[in-house]
């Protein structure tokens, strides 16, 4: 960094989470946004793939071999190909913070249970911090490999975590969790499942059990040695963007909505992207994704289920901002030692 600023790169910057990323760090006041890559976009202006960055930027996209060092350099590659490049990325950008799952997991085995795949650099999983800055705040300010969680997984584990970092839950009874998601979350390839006719008013199971995101839930909730059994399942809504995850939970003890609300006070308190929603009237009553579009906030809702020991958790959150990119320029913030909430203010919209 250099009189406050800091210089960065996109790599894979052609996609929605690319997209969303170059829009915030034309914003950042403290960012020199340098170079923006795609190989098949290579030579075109960005407006091209992203048309509401028109008057913003003259930058064309460039092929990801003419990069130059950076001080922060982002990764937004497809799963499967920043693992295979580390090193050679590593010489480019002093911070680097992958948007991809490839460092995401701790356990090599782990990318062979879930990605079905062998992991090309084990060696450097135990470099990144998985970039959730509300579990791994202190950590990350003093690593220069950052690994940004996945969208679905970020809602769940924000919604579930204070229960489980309390001792509340009874680890002899699973975690059922739905999450529903809108489109974006799919990326900007085409397919027959985002084809308009396909896709437009669809509620549609896409992966009810074996989602890999799983496996962020079971590594981030996990207390020491005692690992919780989470059944996870997803589903397809008809919304552009938007993640709401709705989790069941078994409580050692039955839990009233006062003892609840002071367990996420005590982890949220001070936080500045989280908001607890649970009101007693009104449309809003609890988190929805909708008034969540274009903000960094993951809102938190819970209720306790008065005929039982069952607390229902509820995480909302725009999937290409605080499940990708906004999370990632906050935990860029807490790096580079800036106000975390720099570039992030904006509240969302309403209505919309």
């Amino acid at each position: 960094m250099t009189e406050g600023r800091f210089s960065a790169s996109v790599v894979g910057a052609s996609g929605y989470t690319g997209g969303e990323l170059i829009r915030l760090l034309l914003s950042h006041p403290h960012t020199e946004l340098r170079q923006v890559t795609s190989e098949r976009q290579a030579g075109r202006r960005i407006t091209r793939a992203h048309p509401n960055l028109r008057g913003r930027t003259d930058l064309t996209f460039t092929p990801s071999t003419d990069l130059q060092p950076v001080d922060v350099l982002y990764l937004c590659l497809p799963h499967g190909l920043a693992m295979k490049r580390m090193d050679e990325f590593g010489r480019i950008g002093t911070v680097i913070v992958d948007l991809s799952a490839d460092f995401r997991l701790r356990r090599a085995q782990d990318y062979v249970e879930w990605y079905t795949l062998d992991h090309p650099a084990v060696s450097q999983l135990q470099d990144f911090v998985y970039g959730i800055p509300e579990l791994h705040r202190s950590e990350i300010r003093t690593s220069n490999r950052i690994s940004s969680a996945g969208c679905l997984a970020t809602a769940a584990i924000l919604s579930l975590w204070p229960l489980f970092a309390q001792g509340v839950v009874d680890m002899t009874r699973p975690v059922v969790t739905e999450v529903k998601t809108g489109s974006s979350g799919s990326g900007a390839d085409t397919g027959l499942a985002s084809h308009h006719p396909e896709r437009s008013g669809v509620i549609r199971s896409f992966k009810p059990t074996g989602h890999r995101h799983t496996a962020e839930m079971l590594q981030e909730l996990s207390m020491g040695a005692e690992r919780p059994s989470i059944n996870f399942s997803a589903t397809s809504v008809e919304a552009v963007r938007g993640v709401l995850a709705t989790s069941h939970v078994f409580t050692k003890e039955r839990l009233d909505d006062k003892a609840l609300w002071r367990i996420y006070r005590q982890a949220y308190s001070g936080e500045p992207f989280i908001r607890l929603v649970k009101d007693t009237q009104g449309s809003y009553r609890y988190p929805e994704p909708k008034i969540l579009t274009g903000s960094n906030y993951c809102d938190v809702g819970f209720e306790a289920d008065t005929h039982g020991s069952r607390v229902v958790a509820i995480g909302a959150l725009d999937n290409l901002m605080k499940g990708a990119a906004g999370q990632a320029v906050q935990a860029t913030n807490i790096r580079l030692g800036l106000d975390e909430t720099t570039g992030l203010e904006f509240p969302g919209l309403h209505p919309i």
